[in-house]
């Protein structure tokens, strides 16, 4: 069920955000009375309008290097990027609501806009922030003792530069949502798509200035979140505010164009490497330069994204010495946020860094990262920034994927196309995916939150079985894949086993669904319930069968069984007969044993669980257009226990498309005044099903030691491995020709460009002479 189709309650009223046209402007006056007197207009309000009834966020976390920063609801003053939201008009419907819209007149000063990093960082540049001394809002830095020494004694110095650039989430259906507000009762019902109801509802409560029994979140499925429905964003405390200030039900639906340019974006960063490496490309050190263009305000800490790259950049390689400086900058555009795999250029960067040292020593790209991958001797490993690895098989998915590639045979291939009119390359990316992060690895990033997830498991009389956790899903099956670890802990048949998620009011209180944690926080949660509540249902069935411990007896598919010489046998007793027992008998239960079958368990992971995975593929370039092919995809990946494969292959294909799309084709491009290019699907493109290859997954599963069912979090390797795949691929292709990309995306016309260029440059063109790059 999409949002919008929820049927309107009574009395409802409907929403239209009033958004800035231009990148940064001062508000002089909004005059709406011309709206008002519109049949069906019910009210106009503003930042000032709603000041009062809405805290200001301050995003203000004790960070060293972060500046603090505050948002209101509503700018106050004035706008900083095209599509912020200055003002809501409310109506009877939704067409009087645009019609109204239409008439508010709004009086801007038109303000210098900062449209990129370079705008920022200039000693004359305009401030996106007033409040701040300069556009640089956050700086990290970190470095290992030895670092110099490393550069010191290398070799070589090899530099590489990797820029990704500003991208959107896309979600099947846009945010949408339903403020009712019960003046009675003083409650707020907020019918929102979110991945974390709870947070969701602990943030609207606080910014309402509402006890978290005031307000209950009914998350309705949705389809897709990708980070960007985390959080209350400003129009859902905006509905909010304006469901309890007219005492009427309100509700929104945003526009794809809407959540193209306004919605939250991610991804545009600049990184540059250098790495000391010997002679036979074994790396002694590395350092990266981040700088990350953060947006206009700040919804999230502004260090956040950018930093998670830098801590865990080293991934697969057995290096220690290692420094970084992360830069991140305000400027006139959309406000970034998490998007699946934050950190998705990592691993591109790592193992482009890698191709980088091989092209320079002339060493085969595969054989420098066998020299420098972590082997299973090296398990347990912890990197230079401190992040432990307890269980990672890197080289085992490394050569399993290019086994099955065949990449020796595509390297005699390559070699025999000089003459072709097709350039072949090879890209391999082995990635460490961060997820389930620990509530340490939070602290120590600076982020504010924790990284337990709590779960609930209650058996009915009849033996019906109720499962539910903090988790809200956006597309990713938990309802089948959490109802499994449930059922596995307790011993039920999994079709008796019903998952209730999404409700803040009963479910009990979890993180969400971020960053990878759905099955080995959600399921790692369920499945320890279900472990404790067996116990509980194995001493009672001891107790029925006249036993005097439970220790001979298990519970399976909702059987009790019991082992007798060896072999497990059927007692006849079943969970529903124990049930009944528990709640409707409890004399029979044993001395101070509590009635009923219900139990609670907070799982707050050890540490922050690593998944691995190499990614491989092979493609063909034109070189009369610079059209990419994908001829073959591998992913070989190591995700742990799988609770579902079919699950785990979908989301694979979802990851591994969504990095593939990225990298080729999307980019929330903006014109050097700030204006937004991208606002439509006739600008802002996304990989089709024929853009994208066939994918063949191999598994080289190890369970993970951080929980009891050994689970990995596995939903963003994909989009990490496929972006680095596809780029060293094309790179790969086209450091034949000597030139590459050194930024995303990887459009025909940029490869084309890239191809004429190094023409040029080697004499067999004036580049005078370089035609006009074929129609896109």
């Amino acid at each position: 069920m999409f949002a919008d189709d929820i049927p309107s309650p009574p009395l409802c009223l409907h929403a239209i955000f009033i958004r800035s046209p231009y990148a940064h402007a001062r508000i002089v006056a909004i005059d709406a009375a011309a709206a008002l007197a519109l049949p069906g207009a019910a009210a106009v309000l503003t930042g000032k309008d709603l000041a009062s009834h809405v805290t200001t966020q301050r995003m203000a976390p004790a960070i060293d290097g972060l500046q603090p920063m505050d948002m209101p609801v509503l700018p106050l003053d004035a706008a900083r990027f095209v599509g912020d939201p200055v003002a809501v008009v409310l109506a009877e419907t939704l067409m009087a609501a645009a019609d109204a819209a239409e008439l508010v007149e709004i009086t801007w000063e038109v303000l210098p806009a900062i449209s990129s990093v370079g705008d920022a960082s200039a000693t004359d540049a305009a401030l996106v922030d007033p409040a701040l001394p300069t556009n640089r809002v956050s700086l990290q830095s970190f470095v290992t003792p030895g670092l110099d020494a490393a550069f010191a004694r290398a070799d070589r110095v090899v530099e590489a530069r990797f820029g990704q650039q500003r991208q959107t989430h896309v979600p099947m259906e846009p945010r949408s949502g339903l403020a009712i507000w019960d003046n009675g009762r003083q409650h707020l019902t907020m019918r929102f798509g979110t991945q974390a109801p709870h947070p969701y509802r602990t943030a609207i409560a606080a910014r309402l200035g509402l006890r978290e029994w005031q307000v209950t979140v009914d998350s309705p499925e949705m389809g897709g979140g990708f980070g960007q429905k985390i959080i209350p964003l400003r129009e859902d405390l905006c509905l909010a505010a304006a469901a309890r200030l007219l005492r009427r039900p309100v509700r929104w639906r945003e526009t794809r164009g809407e959540n193209l340019t306004a919605g939250l974006q991610a991804r545009e960063e600049v990184v540059t490497t250098r790495a000391a490496v010997a002679a036979d490309g074994r790396i002694l050190g590395l350092t990266c330069a981040i700088d990350a263009d953060f947006g206009s305000w700040s919804f999230f800490p502004a260090n956040y994204m950018a930093r998670v790259i830098a801590m865990i950049l080293p991934g697969p390689y057995r290096f220690k010495e290692y420094g970084y400086e992360v830069s991140v900058w305000l400027t006139n555009k959309c406000p970034s946020g998490p998007m699946r795999a934050p950190m998705a250029i990592t691993s591109w960067v790592m193992d482009g860094t890698i191709d980088a040292i091989a092209r320079a020593l002339g060493l085969d790209a595969l054989e420098v990262r066998r020299r420098n991958s972590l082997t299973p001797g090296d398990i347990p490993w912890v990197t230079a920034t401190g992040e432990r690895y307890n269980s990672l098989t890197p080289l085992a998915t490394l050569e399993a994927a290019v086994g099955r590639l065949g990449y020796a045979a595509l390297r005699a291939e390559q070699a025999g196309r000089e003459a072709s009119e097709t350039l072949l390359g090879i890209g391999l990316c082995t990635v460490v995916e961060s997820n389930t992060y620990s509530s340490a690895f939070y602290r120590d990033a600076g982020i504010p939150g924790s990284g337990h997830e709590m779960a609930s498991i209650r058996v009915e009389p009849s033996g019906a079985v109720i499962a539910s956790c903090g988790l809200m899903s956006s597309g990713q099956g938990y309802q089948t894949t959490l109802a499994q670890t449930a059922a596995a802990g307790l011993g039920a048949a999994v079709e008796e086993v019903q998952l209730q998620i999404g409700n803040s009011d009963t479910a009990p209180y979890g993180m969400g669904s971020r960053g990878a944690r759905g099955a080995s926080a959600g399921g790692g949660a369920l499945y320890g319930a279900g472990l404790k509540l067996k116990a509980k249902v194995l001493a009672i069935a001891a107790a029925l069968l006249d036993l005097n411990s439970a220790d001979a007896l298990d519970l399976r598919g909702g059987l009790v069984l019991r082992k007798v010489a060896g072999d497990w046998r059927e007692t006849g007793l079943t969970l529903a007969q124990v049930a009944r027992t528990a709640h409707l008998d409890p004399l029979r239960l044993l001395p101070g044993m509590e009635p009923g079958l219900h139990q609670i368990l907070a799982y707050d992971p050890a540490g922050t669980t690593y998944t691995n995975s190499t990614h491989a593929c092979a493609v063909e370039i034109e070189r009369a257009t610079g059209a990419i092919r994908i001829l073959r995809y591998v992913a070989a990946e190591d995700c742990g226990t799988r609770i579902n494969p079919m699950v785990v292959e979908g989301q694979t294909h979802g990851a591994t498309a969504m990095g593939l799309s990225g990298a080729m084709l999307e980019h929330a491009a903006y014109g050097a005044d700030g204006q937004a290019l991208a606002g439509s699907f006739m600008d802002y493109a996304i990989a089709r099903a024929d853009d994208l290859p066939s994918f063949e997954l191999l598994h080289q599963d190890v369970p993970s030691p951080s929980n009891p069912a050994g689970i990995k979090g596995m939903s963003e390797g994909g989009t990490m491995g496929g972006i680095g795949a596809l780029m060293n691929a094309v790179n790969d292709a086209l450091a034949q020709v000597g030139t590459r990309l050194d930024a995303q995306p990887a459009t025909p016309v940029r490869i084309w460009t890239a191809l004429q260029q190094a023409n040029a440059d080697a004499g067999r063109q004036d580049p005078a002479s370089i035609e006009a790059p074929p129609a896109a």
